[in-house]
Parts: C-alpha cells; structure tokens; sequence
C-alpha cells in the first residue's frame, strides 16, 4: 500500500468515526455489555483497520462508548502487537467492563515492550477479588507471565492466599508462571507451586492442566525431586488430558521411581495420546530397562502408538539389536510408516563393520522405494535412506527429480541427515571433503531448480554447525543463492525466502533480519456475510467426517480464507501431509510437504483463547502474517501454541475420526453448512 492511499484511508476513517460517534447514544445512556457481531458493518470496518495494521485508527476506538468497540481495538492490538499502544491500552485496565479490562491485559501480554510489567501491575486488584475483577487480575497475571521481569516471578510464584475454589485466579497464576518459563524462566518456587497444583487432586483440573504442562515443558527444573508425588498423581489422575503431560514430566525425573511409574501406565493405560507421551518419556532412560515393553507397543492397534514405538527405537536404539528391527520390520502386520520407521532405526544403528547387513537392509529400502506408488511411502523410505551415508547418490538419481514435490523435499532431508552425521569424515575417510563438496553441490543444484521445498532445507543444511561449509561453498555458490533468493515468490514463498535469506547473511556474516510480509489480502466480507447460517464446515474423508464450528466472530479473516478456499473446492483431494502422534494433523498444502501456498497470505488473529483440549482447529504459518492455505488440528491441548496460531474452529464432531487420520490420508471434499 502506497503512503498516500495509506493517508487517504486514514483520513476517510477519521472522517467515519466522527459520523459514527454522533450517531451514539446519549452521554447519560452507559452501555455495559460487549456484544460482536461480524456482519454489523461498523465491526467490520474496525476490523479492517486490525487487518491492515492501521494503529492510529484502532487507537481511536479505545474510547468509544460502546465497550464493544473498545473491546475489539484491544483484541486488535493482541494481533497487531505494536508496542507504541500499550500504554494507552493500560488505560483500559479500569474500565468498568470486564471484558474490555481482559482484552487490554492479554493484548498487552502479546505485545510488550517497555513499562508494559509496571502498567500490568499497576493495573491489578489486589485488594478486589469479587467476581467482577477475578477474571481481569487472571488475564493480568497471565499476561505477566509474557512480559515480566525475573524478580517478579518470585513474586507471582509464593502467592498462597488463593482457595482452591479461586479457580479463576489460580489459573491465571499458573499461567503466568507458565508463560515464564515459556521464557526459560524458572525457580524453585514456581516450580514447587506447580508440582502442588499439578499432583493434588483437589485442585480444578484446568489448573492441573497448566501446572502438569509446566513441568512436562519447563526447562532448568528438578523434575526427580518430586518423582513420588508425580507417580502417585498420574495413576490417580482421571483425566487424560493431565496424564498425559504427567507423563512427559516424569520422562525428566530419569530416576527409577519415575520409570517404574510410567512402565506401569503403559501397561495400564487405555488412552493412546497418553501412551504416545509415555514411549517418549522412556527415551530418558536406560534402554535395557525399558526396551522390551516399548517392543510390545510396535503390535498396538492404534497406528500412533506403533509408530510412537517405532520413533523410539529411532531416537534410542542400541547397535546389538539392530538386526532385531529389521526383522521386526519385516513384519507383513505393520502398516507402511511403523515398517519404514524400523527400517530407519536399523539404517541408523547398524555398526558399519557389518557391512553384510548393511547392504541387505538399504537393499530392501531401495527395493521398497521403487515399488511403492504411494509419494509419503516413498518420502519416508528417502529419509531412512538417508541413514547410510553412501545412499547419496541414489537418492541424487530417483528422489531428487521426483515428480512428487513431498519426495524432492525429503531428498534434501536425506541429505541433511548424511551431511549432519557426527561421524561424517570418519564414515567417508579420506574421500570426506569430496563427499562433503559433492553434496553441497546438489544442494546449490536444488537453488537452480528453484524448488521452495528443496531450498528452504537445503538453506538451513549449509548452516549446519557438523561441517564448515565455507570450504565448499564459493562465490559462484553464493552467486545461485542470491539469484535463487531473487526468483522467489513473495509473499507465497517466504518461509524460503527468509531461510535462503538466512543462509546468506550467515556466509556474508552479517546479522539476519527477517523479511516481513506486507499486507497483500483483504477480508472479502460480501464472502464472510454469505456464509451459512450455522457456520459450520463438514471435512470428509473415507475414514468419516470431521464437523467444524466456524470461529466467525473471533477470527473473520481466517473463517472467510477458509470459506472461500472451499467453495473453489481448493481442498479436494489435499492430503493429511503431517501427522504427529498426540499433537496434530495438518492438510491443506498444494504441494503436499508443508511448503506450499498460494499468491497471497491473510494475517494472524489472536484473540484470548487457550489450545486447551483437543479439537481446535489453527491456521498453519512460519511466523506472524503468513498464514495462507495450511491449517492444522490438535490432537490434545497444546498450551503453547496460545497467541501465536490462530485458532478459527473447533470440532464439534467426528474427533473420533481425527485420531484415526494418518499421513496421506486424503480430504475428499469440504462443505459448508
């Protein structure tokens, strides 16, 4: 946008405003309740304001009698996330509407900057914990939590005058403390205070919730200091959603009692999210202690579970039982990913000196490679091979001119994980520099190609900190590099486009910025005041259907990408291309390996909400704006992912057909309703 139609907008704003505000009820008519709705126009051209970045526009509104609007200008600002606003904002942490007091706390716990702790703090009740001020001091301690500084969570972290009915502020404590570690910032108090919250049965479960993600995510803690409390709350433990974040926590005790604790939830357990969270806790202990259990998990019914297992043996395998996961591997009962994954993990700890089983195990990948017709299959296959380093060429001769862009881009992973090798010149010996230089020339070949896949790994591979690369790449490297940067396609391309971007700054050693996306795309709202009344989506596939509700009033942009995407039936025989055990699907990508877009991108929209259960439904981006086509769902709550994805629907029915979704699984078609 030009400044002049910049000026020319703001102006006319000005002028809608006035107009707007001479219409508004009289000074004696106090309106107390906030009430969105999208499709009133005035909401919408507020919202545009959110949408285009226009501070000094939105600005306005944090003073408008209806709280309504004062309300959204605050949840605009958690979006927009400009810091010259926070302290006009902070006014709003008086306003005598509660909701409008929330939005100013948490839009300024997403922006920052400086004073933003003092406003914060000045604005809580500490002296009213009445109903109408127990959500705002909740919204203010969480927001504490982003922007504070160390002293204060000492602070935050020895309050001990809140019931264990206060639920409202309880949780806002535990967020705070939360979202501070979230900045690698901990102490022993807080830590102490978690373990409370998260281990005693008589505190609500939403502040369970966040306490036992605390200790499964914090880092700089002693988790094996309150190893018999966490084994003892796990079993005890009704809710799923808590296990299995326990689970994680008692992952990082690496102590004995903690091991007994999860091999007993393991067998016990009935849940497969927490299942897939107990495997990888294992991975924190002895191998010989916990092997046999995990092996018995490779036959589960449920897919995630299996290839959890199969992870595990991946991550923590041990050289003497190689031959045992190729054997395993070779089970006809496997599905594909559980098989290749083996195969990987006997790829990868196989000693070299056993070159027989070397040769019969990247034989048959090999072999699995050229008969498979499925692209995932064969993308896996790529990155088990990739586990034998003297596989480079042959991946170089079939998967790096695939047809499929998903097996272009996991040649480029295979070659990472070559080049990436502790080992990498004792494997090669002395022919390592020719292997190295070898293979660096591919990766610049793949900067020719042009291939926003292939680019953006190879990019981060030559930054690798394995290898000096500064030896292999020259100033005609340098030279592709910066003219591949050029041909990129902004703002479709710009995670590529700032990790090539990045991988030059790092040769030329000159600091990186990254390049941020303009605004590109209006909310069509003629395509938003369409939709249906009930603002669902139904998501069909051939293992069931997937019910959406649509977050119209809470995130409009994304809702009307979304609507409009379907009715060009774009999603149609997009796949499932990412699948994480206990953490989410994700489809929607036009080229089918996470790197795909169209010509535009919409911008994020963050209002307060939690990932808090599973089933939400966010907009897939590399970073704030760049949201375009990819969307994912949640498995279970994933705290952290709060206020930085999008979250624009919520399944409402059909979660049972979430979790049996795997990679490739197909979108046959999206319907709105």
């Amino acid at each position: 946008m030009t400044n002049k139609t910049t000026a020319l907008f703001s102006c006319l704003a000005v002028i809608i405003l006035l107009a707007q505000f001479s219409c508004t009820p009289a000074p004696d008519v106090v309106l107390t309740e906030v009430k969105v709705n999208m499709r009133d126009k005035n909401q919408q051209r507020l919202y545009d304001f959110q949408d285009r970045g226009m501070t000094d526009s939105l600005l306005t509104y944090l003073t408008h009698p209806d709280p309504t609007f004062r309300y959204l200008a605050a949840t605009a600002f958690a979006s927009v996330q400009d810091s010259t606003a926070v302290e006009s904002l902070a006014a709003l942490l008086a306003d005598p509407v509660e909701d409008v007091r929330v939005a100013a706390a948490y839009a300024i716990g997403q922006t920052g900057g400086m004073r933003s702790e003092d406003f914060l703090l000045r604005g809580f009740a500490s002296q009213d914990t009445t109903a109408a001020y127990r959500r705002t001091n909740s919204a203010i301690l969480e927001a504490v939590g982003k922007v504070g500084t160390k002293p204060y969570l000492n602070a935050l972290s020895t309050v001990s005058t809140y019931r264990v009915t206060d639920t409202v502020l309880l949780e806002g404590q535990a967020y705070g403390i939360y979202r501070y570690a979230l900045r690698d910032m901990t102490n022993p108090k807080g830590t102490e205070t978690m373990v409370s919250y998260a281990t005693d049965l008589t505190y609500p479960p939403s502040v369970r919730l966040v306490a036992a993600n605390y200790l499964a995510r914090a880092k700089n803690i002693k988790p094996a200091d309150y190893a018999v409390p966490l084994s003892t709350a796990i079993g005890r433990t009704d809710d799923p959603n808590i296990r299995m974040a326990l689970a994680l926590a008692l992952g990082k005790t690496k102590n004995e009692e903690g091991q007994k604790a999860l091999l007993n939830q393991l067998d016990l357990e009935t849940d497969y999210r927490v299942k897939a969270n107990v495997l990888r806790a294992l991975g924190n202990f002895d191998y010989a202690a916990v092997k046999d259990a995990v092996f018995a998990t490779l036959d589960a019914e449920n897919i995630h579970v299996a290839n959890a297992a199969a992870d595990f043996f991946i991550n923590h395998g041990d050289a003497s039982e190689a031959t045992l996961y190729r054997r395993k591997a070779r089970d006809l009962n496997l599905n594909w990913e559980t098989k290749i994954k083996l195969y990987e993990a006997a790829n990868k700890h196989t000693p070299l000196f056993f070159g027989k089983s070397l040769e019969a195990i990247n034989y048959e990948l090999r072999q699995a490679y050229l008969k498979s017709e499925n692209p995932y299959e064969k993308a896996a296959v790529v990155r088990a091979l990739g586990e034998f380093g003297y596989n480079h060429r042959f991946i170089k001769e079939q998967a790096f001119p695939a047809d499929e862009p998903v097996v272009r881009t996991a040649s480029m992973e295979a070659f990472d994980k070559i080049l990436n090798r502790e080992d990498f010149a004792k494997f090669f010996g002395g022919t390592y520099f020719s292997r190295m230089k070898e293979m660096t020339g591919y990766i610049i070949e793949a900067m020719q190609n042009g291939d926003p896949g292939m680019i953006a790994v190879g990019a981060g591979t030559l930054r690798s900190e394995n290898l000096d690369f500064t030896a292999t790449v020259d100033s005609t490297a340098m030279a592709t590099m910066e003219n591949a940067l050029r041909n990129l396609k902004l703002p479709k391309q710009i995670e590529t486009y700032n990790e090539l971007k990045k991988t030059i700054q790092f040769f030329k050693k000159e600091p990186y910025t990254p390049k941020t996306v303009e605004y590109n795309n209006p909310i069509e709202w003629v395509v938003f005041n369409n939709l249906p009344k009930e603002g669902k989506a139904i998501i069909k596939t051939k293992k069931g259907n997937i019910t959406l509700e649509l977050y119209r009033d809470r995130a409009p942009g994304s809702v009307t990408n979304f609507a409009k995407l379907t009715k060009q039936g774009f999603f149609a025989g997009k796949n499932f291309h990412r699948v994480v055990p206990n953490f989410v699907i994700q489809g929607g990508c036009p080229r089918g390996d996470g790197y795909g877009g169209l010509d535009y991108t919409i911008r994020s929209e963050l209002p307060y909400l939690h990932y808090d259960k599973g089933g939400y439904v966010g907009m897939a981006s590399a970073g704030r704006h760049t949201e375009g086509t990819q969307f994912f769902i949640t498995h279970s709550p994933t705290l952290h992912l709060d206020g930085k994805y999008t979250i624009f629907a919520e399944v409402i029915d059909g979660m049972d057909v979430v979790h049996k979704i795997t990679t490739a699984d197909v979108i046959e078609s999206v319907e709105l309703l």
